[in-house]
């Protein structure tokens, strides 16, 4: 039997050992709570990082940096989805530029990659080339074993996934790392979206930025852009919208298509003074003064000068209620991503700043015109209402002075006098037809059709509706009496007979043909009757190879298009 001493050292032997495996029970239990400390630690310091910085491209290289570091991955990527369900950018931790040059083109969502894109879910795996859906590596490529791909979400919305491959030691990723990354990914989509709304509002303050500066440029120069001298606006649109090529181009004065008058980018020389067709139905909207549009592949358009242009082409109108100003095309490198929809926006913006500014000039070199016409008035007034009436007068005193004198060579004095003062009467009567039909022969055609439309609106209580689109002032000087012709006499046959209370005119030189459309919301009629004033305009459009069309219904309006070739 054992004594009770002995009965004593064996309990205390026991006690002993609970205790030291409770003691490494607590050690191990705080280690653990030592490393999710740590850890957790980490998670904080990476979701601070993602703050220190607000640039979009910035806080996406930091997410991947911080998720590599927290969950001790040796490669990290992040993948951002385009509008196309592939992607658009990769952005890359572990590889080096030249291990990446020798690679080839980044990733574009096959295998696993897009596997998070059709079922944004956390993956875990083993071994990557295992998986059914790998896709393989290309030359170069390090090997790649256990991965852990998690989706970022931005507002509900896939944005892209963030993917993290060879954890440190050649373990797995556990549970735990895929807690982490998704707590990360979480972090890094508010980030995201930060980032994505200050570089949206700094790109459309730079827009805004540019559109001020081109239009003071052209504004405070005094110079006619209409015709060429745009380079810097487009090198400006160039810079912001991150293009390589941008044109402007002008409506041609005959209509054959648009004049080049603006470029920037290394090929844009190829381009200078070329004249454009732009015979593609997705611009038809564009070039009526719709709204931009994005083509996918700029050969379309650019192929008949340089069928080596390619990538994707955003077009903007330059337009304005009264004119048509042309076009402005950016075209990005074929590698580059599509615009977006800032650009599109701001894109837009510019362009209708450009057209402002080009209807500005186009308004002061005519009222600089009308200065001059009025100034030529006013000395052939004063020439003739003043020099000629006192020349007259001083002839008439002089003529009279042969009835004191019997003098002969007197006489003839005064004979020769008279007729000088006649000669010069009849020199500056010479000078003030000519300043008066200089000044009614240059008026440009667009005047012209406003005074008209001045003119009628006197008889009425509302103002027509007046609509000028394309190179107006270019038609010819034969072209432009018969438009002319037609505008009055078509305005007063809406007066005098519709009843209307809406008149629009609307004059167009587009694709070679200048068209003339007047619209009343008046009485109407069934069958109309021939009067002079519609056969007159009937004949002039024969006479040019044109034609006149008259449509109306009984209390439905009527409308007039008349049209000829330029």
């Amino acid at each position: 039997m054992q004594s009770a001493g002995e009965s004593r050292e064996q309990a205390l032997r026991s006690d002993e050992s609970g205790i030291e495996e409770v003691l490494r029970g607590f050690a191990s239990r705080a280690e653990e709570l030592l490393q999710s400390q740590e850890r957790m630690t980490g998670l904080l310091e990476a979701v601070v990082a993602l703050t220190e910085d607000l640039s979009l491209d910035a806080v996406l290289e930091r997410v991947v940096q911080s998720a590599c570091t927290l969950l001790q991955a040796r490669y990290g990527a992040l993948g951002v989805i385009g509008d196309n369900g592939a992607l658009s950018h990769f952005i890359t931790v572990g590889i080096d530029a030249g291990l990446a040059a020798r690679i080839g083109p980044l990733p574009t969502g096959h295998g696993v990659l897009g596997l998070l894109i059709t079922h944004p879910s956390p993956l875990r795996l083993h071994n990557l080339t295992e998986h059914p859906e790998a896709y393989g590596f290309p030359a170069h490529h390090p090997p790649m074993q256990s991965f852990l791909g998690v989706p970022i979400r931005v507002r509900e919305v896939a944005f892209g996934n963030l993917y993290l491959t060879q954890k440190e030691g050649g373990e797995d990723f556990t549970a735990e790392d895929e807690a982490l990354a998704v707590a990360l990914a979480a972090a890094a989509g508010v980030a995201i979206e930060n980032a994505r709304l200050y570089d949206d509002s700094r790109r459309r303050a730079r827009w805004l930025e540019a559109c001020m500066d081109v239009s003071g440029l052209m504004l405070s120069s005094g110079r006619d852009y209409t015709s060429g001298g745009l380079d810097p606006v487009a090198h400006r649109a160039l810079r912001e919208s991150g293009s390589a090529l941008v044109l402007l181009a002008a409506p041609a004065e005959d209509g054959s298509g648009y004049v080049v008058i603006g470029v920037a980018g290394d090929t844009g020389n190829v381009f200078a003074g070329e004249t454009l067709t732009l015979e593609c139905p997705v611009l038809e909207d564009v070039l009526d003064g719709g709204g931009p549009v994005v083509l996918e592949d700029s050969s379309v358009v650019l192929a008949e000068v340089d069928d080596r242009i390619r990538g994707p082409l955003l077009a903007v109108a330059l337009r304005t209620p009264e004119a048509n100003h042309g076009v402005l095309l950016m075209i990005r490198n074929s590698e580059r991503v599509n615009y977006s929809r800032t650009d599109i926006e701001m894109g837009a913006v510019y362009g209708t700043y450009i057209a402002l500014a080009l209807e500005l000039t186009r308004v002061h070199r005519l009222r600089e015109q009308l200065l001059v016409y009025s100034d030529r008035d006013r000395i052939a007034r004063d020439l003739h209402d003043l020099v000629i009436q006192r020349l007259f007068a001083a002839g008439l005193s002089v003529q009279s002075l042969t009835r004191f004198t019997t003098d002969d060579h007197a006489a003839e004095r005064i004979r020769n006098i008279t007729n000088e003062l006649d000669g010069a009467i009849r020199s500056l009567r010479d000078t003030i037809y000519s300043l008066k039909s200089s000044s009614s022969e240059m008026e440009l055609l667009s005047g012209r059709i406003r005074r008209i439309a001045k003119s009628s609106a006197k008889a009425l209580p509302f103002v027509p509706r007046l609509t000028m689109t394309g190179p107006v002032d270019a038609v010819t000087p034969d072209k432009a009496d018969n438009v002319v012709a037609v505008v009055s006499e078509g305005l007063s046959n809406a007066i005098r007979h519709s009843g209307a209370d809406s008149i629009s005119v609307s004059v167009s030189v587009v694709r070679g043909r200048v068209t003339v459309v007047i619209t009343d919301n008046g009485t109407g009629f069934a069958d109309p009757e021939k009067r002079n004033g519609l056969i007159n305009l009937e004949d002039r459009a024969r006479m040019l190879n044109g034609d006149c069309t008259i449509t109306s219904a009984p209390n439905a309006g009527t409308s007039l298009k008349w049209a000829v070739p330029l």
